[in-house]
């Protein structure tokens, strides 16, 4: 594989002394698109400060494009390190119109206004360069952002939750079209979000945090299909647990009844475990010994999730069909639906 364009190696920073972020190690390739994904708090955008210049390291190193920008008692300039930002509130000047918010980075460049009119038309804003900020949407504000942190060609562009400002069908649309934007360009990103939906339709690799440290960075495919520890299990994708014994290499048995995969063979034979159930690995059994009962539900159009309780008081979530209508205190059969088995140690 060839040298990633950017990577941190066991890197520890923090404020005032206090560690936020510590041993964390990742690497984003040219052309990828990198989240970092997790909870208020979590290191997410103490990290990307750091990337950015804005926060020293206590410990470890960040390199971009083979190049150290950070190690402890070095921290090369913000404005010396070929990023662009994009900030959550737009940091946009009031008092420039779209264009010259557009040529700020970009004020010595021999072309300009050509430069300006090429990124105002990548961001669909053609005709908008003579408006000032306040005359636009919080949609096209942040296409302005966009534009002119992309004008000085950065080797990294850095957003901080972008789209948390704005509604959850504009934020879909938008995020979705910053995508498609970087990708036509080959602009590398590392974005910060805590919206889950938002990390996987945007990012090639995903970052999970949880208490400054990174659980793991990986494929979205592998994050849902392949945590590699319980919190991403339980963090991605409405996660639940249910206690199993391991009967052999290839099966482990529950309340639900027997499960089999090749995740087994990793337990010896009488181990406890806990196996990760999603909703879709549920369906509705009408003839099935396991019953549920329904505790609670969320119409979702097509489907509606379930919350179930189990014989021995476990809680589990299933997503079935709208047009069941099951009612809280009802009673339904069920049974699992899964072709690949994920467990922990039993906790």
């Amino acid at each position: 594989m060839s040298q990633p364009l950017l990577a941190l190696h066991h890197l520890a920073c923090g404020y005032q002394g206090q560690a936020v972020v510590a041993d964390l190690s990742l690497q984003l390739q040219a052309g990828d698109i990198g989240c970092l994904l997790g909870a208020s708090g979590c290191g997410k955008t103490t990290t990307l400060r750091a990337i950015a210049g804005f926060e020293p390291v206590h410990q470890g190193e960040i390199r971009l494009a083979g190049e150290v920008i950070s190690r402890p008692g070095f921290t090369l300039a913000p404005e010396k390190r070929r990023l662009g930002m994009v900030f959550q509130d737009y940091a946009l000047f009031p008092h420039l119109t779209v264009a010259q918010n557009v040529a700020f980075g970009i004020r010595q460049h021999p072309h300009q206004t050509r430069v300006v009119d090429e990124m105002l038309e990548l961001v669909n804003l053609t005709g908008l360069g003579a408006r000032y900020p306040h005359e636009l949407s919080g949609g096209q504000q942040q296409r302005v952002a966009l534009a002119r942190a992309l004008a000085p060609q950065p080797q990294l562009l850095l957003l901080d939750e972008p789209f948390s400002n704005l509604d959850v069908e504009l934020r879909r649309r938008l995020s979705q079209e910053v995508r498609d934007i970087l990708k036509s360009r080959g602009t590398s990103a590392i974005l910060v979000t805590h919206d889950q939906e938002e990390a996987f339709s945007v990012s090639d690799q995903v970052g999970v945090f949880q208490q400054g440290r990174l659980e793991q960075w990986d494929t979205p495919y592998n994050l849902y299909h392949r945590p590699q520890t319980a919190f991403v299990a339980s963090f991605i994708g409405q996660g639940y647990f249910l206690r199993g014994t391991v009967s052999d290499a290839q099966s482990v048995h529950t309340e639900l009844g027997e499960l089999h995969g090749d995740s087994a063979s990793a337990w010896p034979r009488g181990s406890a475990v806990d196996v990760l159930l999603r909703p879709d690995n549920i369906v509705h059994a009408p003839d099935s010994p396991v019953q549920a009962r329904v505790t609670g539900k969320r119409f979702q159009g097509a489907a509606t999730l379930y919350q179930l309780q189990l014989g021995s008081g476990s809680q589990v979530e299933a997503l079935l069909p709208s047009h069941l209508a099951c009612e809280p205190g009802q009673h339904i059969g069920i049974r699992l639906r899964s072709e690949h088995l994920v467990m922990f140690a039993a906790a």
